[in-house]
């Protein structure tokens, strides 16, 4: 263990000396951070939250799902404005007119068919320039959905099974009441549970999303440096000569992967802190949170590090992977575009990128979150690092 933590510092402190590689997995980010932060800002919100949102509205009938929505959902969220319009012809002015970002017209008898898990579809009316805000309504509108949907059908099965009991069927129960009741409670669940889902306790304005969204997309850069510092190695024999030394193939893999964790962790802590000073990033009121998130994910990408060095032969894979195949990873995960404005299937996709899970964490804690909620992708980081370590150990000793 003592000549894998020799490697590892050795490893390290010939990155820090690299100017060019301070320049680029440091300032960079920060560069980049402060030009996309400031340039969004209008359309994703400052520190405060999402910019204000004016959302026009078209109900066609009384539907009283459609009446909760507007009235009772959207207005818990303090960016959204509403404005109800008599007609869709006026309400496709109000938003020509630029009087309304947003537009959603509700077809008559909107929710009839929820019991059986069916709603009428809504239109929405967009701005081209608008998107951004169109997409956090559409958001909303798809939990809100999906909410009404399972407590309806929920409600439903419920109040069957009871009418199908001896005690209902002698007429001891208010059936109607029962169901009520039940209604009742499922919609104060459904609206925690939808304001959870969609913002948490507090807003990310578009400074946050940055911060968190370069954070992970230029740590992931230590994944190809840490491969190309190894494969260099051995390219010029250096590996083969350490190798005949009494120190092991293991040992010099792990003291490698160390050496890459200690650079990208201590990159975050650096990144972190710059961005907390200079741009005032609120990065959340649990700093355990943060570093632990971050911890994992240097230990991920490291893991993976070592695995591409295992697998790949010539540096030149290595090149093609931080040139393209990082950019892909950035895509996928969220660094470029919010993931939010993602289509399902992408999104799904998404999922399988440590970055995504390292960036939608980042901004559970800025929103305001618990430990339980970040259990899942804790382990999921933990675990990808442990796996592609063992796979690279492996690797190594065939070879």
């Amino acid at each position: 263990m003592k000549k894998s933590l020799l490697i590892a510092w050795k490893d390290f402190t010939i990155r820090l000396k690299d100017r060019k590689g301070f320049v680029t997995m440091l300032l960079t980010p920060l560069i980049l951070t402060a030009i996309l932060g400031f340039a969004l800002n209008s359309v994703m919100g400052g520190e405060g939250g999402f910019a204000e949102t004016k959302v026009g509205v078209y109900l066609s009938d009384d539907d009283e799902m459609a009446k909760a929505f507007v009235w009772d959902v959207l207005p818990t969220f303090v960016f959204v404005k509403i404005k109800e319009s008599k007609s869709e012809e006026e309400l496709r002015e109000l938003l020509t007119e630029g009087k309304v970002d947003v537009g959603i017209v509700f077809p008559k008898e909107w929710s009839s068919g929820m019991n059986q898990g069916i709603l009428k579809s809504v239109t929405l009316l967009e701005k081209p320039d608008q998107k951004t805000k169109t997409a956090v309504i559409d958001s909303l509108l798809k939990s809100y959905s999906e909410q009404i949907q399972i407590h309806a059908v929920t409600t439903l099965t419920v109040m069957k099974d009871i009418s199908s009991s001896v005690t209902a069927s002698t007429g001891e129960i208010n059936m109607q009441q029962v169901a009520s009741e039940v209604q009742l409670e499922l919609q104060s669940i459904s609206s925690g549970e939808l304001r959870a889902a969609s913002i948490g306790e507090k807003n990310v304005g578009s400074m946050q999303y940055y911060a968190a969204a370069m954070a992970v997309m230029f740590l992931l850069f230590n994944m190809t440096l840490g491969a190309k510092s190894f494969l260099q190695e051995r390219t010029t024999e250096t590996l083969k000569r350490l190798s005949m030394t009494p120190t092991g193939k293991v040992s010099i893999l792990l003291g490698k992967f160390l050496g890459t964790l200690l650079f990208a962790f201590i990159q975050f802590l650096v990144f972190f802190g710059a961005t907390s000073t200079f741009f005032k990033v609120d990065w959340g009121s649990n700093l355990y949170q943060v570093v632990t998130i971050g911890f994992c994910y240097s230990f991920a990408v490291s893991g993976l590090s070592m695995m591409i060095a295992a697998f790949v032969k010539e540096e030149k894979t290595t090149d093609v992977i931080s040139s393209i195949g990082i950019q892909i990873l950035a895509v996928l995960g969220g660094s470029m575009l919010p993931i939010y404005l993602f289509p399902e299937g992408l999104k799904t996709i998404a999922s399988v990128t440590p970055n995504k899970w390292a960036l939608t964490s980042f901004l559970d804690i800025m929103s305001g979150t618990t430990w339980s909620e970040l259990v899942p992708a804790i382990l999921i980081l933990l675990s990808l690092g442990i796996v592609s370590l063992a796979l690279g150990t492996w690797k190594l000793k065939t070879n």
